[in-house]
């Protein structure tokens, strides 16, 4: 069911000064910022050729990002992306099982459907499986 590792993802508590880091510190190629409101995030990913990590900072409090940084004020690993050839396909099979999906397939930072595993059920690490392109 599982295809690649797609990106790995960072809360931060500021996107610009972990952009700059990652960009001009660490010489890696970032993408332009993105909001995406529907998952209370601004995102940005930095490039790499094997992968992705998603830069991710809250928007707004109510953001899953803004209660992950309460807790971890300066930031950390949020979550792991996987892609899987057919969505629908997938969330079946682990709702089958037993495993428990936290939101319906929306849209993710790619334009591609995504969703979120529940953390308990992945022996502690919150997973995202996100559809890869046809």
């Amino acid at each position: 069911m599982l295809k690649k590792l797609n990106h790995v993802a960072i809360a931060v508590p500021d996107l610009t000064v972990a952009m700059a880091f990652y960009r001009d510190v660490m010489g890696a190629e970032v993408s332009n910022p993105v909001h995406l409101p529907e998952h209370g995030v601004i995102s940005a990913f930095v490039v790499f050729a094997n992968t992705n990590l998603e830069l991710l900072e809250p928007l707004g409090d109510s953001s899953p990002i803004a209660k992950y940084l309460a807790k971890n004020p300066e930031g950390g690993l949020h979550h792991l992306c996987f892609e899987v050839a057919d969505m629908q396909k997938a969330t079946q099979i682990l709702e089958n099982g037993g495993v428990r999906i936290l939101d319906k397939p929306k849209p993710g930072a790619h334009g591609q459907p995504v969703v979120f595993i529940h953390p308990k059920d992945t022996f502690g690490c919150l997973l995202e499986l996100e559809e890869e392109v046809s």
